[in-house]
């Protein structure tokens, strides 16, 4: 016997990616300088991939992986904004609404800070909602793992969605 559901339903992502060849990193959408690029099939956006899996969570749909598998071509150097304009369809055909999203991107470098209000702007208009409703952060890792170390960048991301 099914129940029904509550108004609302969270879903939580997280993604990591090596540092390798490059000049740049895409993050929330936005290319940012950097003196690496990051190891990846799709373009290798941390936050996006993270926030992607989050909705997905919600949904129980699965992750990023199973909608798009790095083994299908069709993929290779994907515009993550695109990926995440589909998981946001997804959510509209179930009948739900992103309500907001948190994201925390986790590295030494490069420096979020000064990007994460083009991001916010991009996301949100992806999304289609009020930058308010999106929230994007950095931290560092304090030198420790991975990311201490400068190997990589990862990302986690929390998503609320509510009845449309």
């Amino acid at each position: 016997m099914a129940t029904e559901l509550p108004p609302f339903r969270i879903g939580q992502g997280y993604d990591v990616h090596v540092f390798g060849d490059g000049d740049h990193v895409m993050l929330g959408g936005v290319r940012v300088p950097h003196e690496r690029g990051v190891v990846a099939h799709s373009d290798g956006d941390v936050a996006l991939h993270a926030l992607c899996d989050a909705i997905l969570g919600a949904l129980a749909l699965g992750d990023i992986g199973v909608h798009f598998p790095p083994s299908d071509e069709r993929w290779r150097g994907a515009d993550s904004l695109g990926l995440l304009c589909h998981c946001v369809a997804l959510v509209a055909e179930r009948g739900w609404k992103l309500g907001n999203a948190d994201i925390t991107i986790v590295c030494e470098r490069p420096k979020v800070g000064p990007h994460a209000p083009l991001m916010r702007e991009r996301i949100a208009g992806a999304c289609g909602v009020d930058v308010d409703a999106i929230s994007v952060k950095a931290t560092t890792s304090e030198k420790l793992g991975f990311t201490g170390r400068g190997e990589g960048i990862a990302a986690q991301a929390v998503a609320l969605l509510v009845r449309a």
